[in-house]
């Protein structure tokens, strides 16, 4: 595949949120494509090529999903346990970017097969930092297995 069309996939709800991220991979110079979902349904579909996105190339798996998990439709919990339950996608690198501080979705997300848990700080300061991080990380640090 090209590596320039390695994508980052931001499952979010919160227009706000969306944005916020957004701006803040722009502002740190990462350029790679961002395709926004926002329900857990949507998520689904976009992976599994189906529905809305059949026609979407199954080849083109994003290089990293940005994970909220307070989602209409199919809540983000479920969308990684269907993520680690296909064998195409489970080694896909999973990031929980998400407000919840609760021990229990921390707990789900790592036995589910996150690969790293993030609360979003409120502060705009500390939300781009962290996603700067983020990015820096997964679209350049990080190593993915071949496709």
């Amino acid at each position: 595949m090209d590596e320039s069309r390695r994508s980052i996939l931001l499952v979010e709800d919160n227009p706000d949120d969306e944005l916020l991220t957004i701006r803040a991979f722009t502002r740190n110079h990462i350029v790679n494509a961002i395709d926004v979902v926002r329900d857990g349904q949507e998520a689904i579909d976009y992976l599994f090529c189906t529905g809305p996105y059949a026609d979407r190339d199954s080849c083109e798996i994003p290089q990293v999903v940005l994970l909220d998990l307070k989602l209409p439709k199919v809540d983000g919990l479920e969308v990684l346990r269907r993520i680690r339950g296909d064998e195409r996608l489970k080694v896909l690198p999973v990031v929980v970017l998400t407000s919840s501080s609760e021990e229990s979705d921390i707990v789900a997300s790592y036995d589910l097969g996150a690969n790293s848990y993030v609360r979003k700080p409120v502060d705009f300061a500390e939300f781009a930092a962290a996603v700067r991080d983020i990015g820096l990380y997964w679209m350049m640090l990080n190593e993915p297995p071949p496709a």
